[in-house]
């Protein structure tokens, strides 16, 4: 340093000195690692504290003159104590007697430079901190992955719970079918001293129907099929099964009058009545009032909330040469249909007459 240099002049070279200083410091922090971080902090620290020290004692040097070396060794020790707090604590120099504005001009410069260059060291807390924020950033979890198959199912499990809600609402809104055929049903039982006879929704339920309506008017069930059994009879062979028998064997002799109702093929067909669940409709009526010679009569509801009754006559003749259905002691079967009284869909019951008295 040059004794000629003034104070503006110093003071310049001090700020260069600063942003120099500040640029190795950014430098050195920005290359640092994970392991070094420490290190080059504790580095910093060190030059930015050396610099502010020496700038001091330039400023201190120029403003004091010789009066800073002419103090007793007690002073000196003094000062450098208080000098020592100073780098610690960071407090404004107070070692320059007040003798004159020296002393308030340092102390002015001396807070400028703390607030304007470097930036002070962090502490050891503070670089703590810094350090673990990094491991905790790698040790959170990673976000989780979306389930979009189980969005899916939960946005399916929605749409089929607000179209039951619907369905439910409008069941509600709709008239009771099943109560209103059953009131019009029970006024036309009534009306003919009918008792109605549960029969088993199992499939089988016309051909049962007209098994117990053959066993109340005393008809033999195996009666149309001893022509075809040479045994004769049929014992321990289910009722329900033997109508099945009679109406399929009904049908195939008479192949003429049922076949072009058909759909599928005829041989199928028959095979599905005699050996199947398959339900029984208007065609094995027909071939059942042929096959026994009876009258079947069907109590059902209409849908004006009233009711009727189908009459079914076999109409045929007979292999001995008389209409079946004709003449003196023809036996009448009772049935009652419903479309809408069972779960499994069309059901017959049967109807057995009330005995007077």
């Amino acid at each position: 340093m040059e004794q000629s240099e003034s104070l503006e002049q110093m003071q310049a070279r001090h700020r260069k000195e600063q942003r120099d200083l500040q640029g190795r410091v950014t430098n050195k922090k920005k290359n640092a690692t994970k392991k070094t971080r420490k290190g080059v902090n504790d580095e910093c620290a060190e030059l930015e504290r050396e610099l502010r020290e020496r700038q001091e004692a330039e400023l201190r040097q120029l403003l004091g003159g010789d009066d800073a070396g002419i103090e007793d060794e007690d002073g000196s020790e003094k000062r450098e104590e208080e000098q020592q707090n100073q780098a610690q604590q960071q407090p404004q120099p107070q070692t320059l007697p007040p003798s004159d504005n020296s002393q308030q001009v340092v102390n002015g410069l001396a807070s400028t430079l703390q607030t304007t260059t470097l930036s002070s060291p962090p502490s050891a807390q503070q670089q703590q901190q810094q350090q673990q924020k990094p491991q905790q950033s790698q040790q959170q979890p990673p976000p989780k992955k979306r389930n979009r198959q189980k969005e899916r199912l939960a946005r399916r499990a929605a749409e089929l719970e607000a179209l039951a809600a619907s369905a439910s609402s409008e069941a509600a809104q709709m008239p009771d079918r099943r109560a209103a055929e059953r009131a019009s049903l029970e006024k036309m039982f009534a009306a003919h001293s009918l008792r109605e006879r549960e029969i088993a929704p199992d499939g089988h339920c016309l051909f049962s129907a007209v098994a117990d309506q053959l066993e109340a008017e005393g008809v033999p069930i195996n009666k149309p099929l001893a022509t075809l059994d040479k045994a004769g009879g049929r014992d321990g062979v289910a009722g329900y099964k033997l109508v099945r028998a009679a109406a399929a064997d009904f049908m195939v002799r008479h192949r003429e009058l049922y076949e072009g109702f058909l759909d599928e093929e005829f041989e199928s067909y028959v095979s599905k009545i005699r050996d199947t669940a398959e339900w029984g409709g208007q065609l094995e009526l027909s071939a059942l009032a042929g096959a026994y010679g009876v009258e079947i009569r069907v109590v059902q509801a209409n849908g004006g909330g009233g009711g009727g009754v189908e009459v079914v006559k076999p109409g045929l003749v007979g292999e001995e040469g008389q209409a079946d259905g004709e003449g003196e002691g023809v036996k009448t079967l009772w049935l009652a249909y419903y479309r809408h009284g069972y779960g499994l869909g069309e059901h017959y019951n049967s109807l057995r007459k009330e005995k007077a008295g």
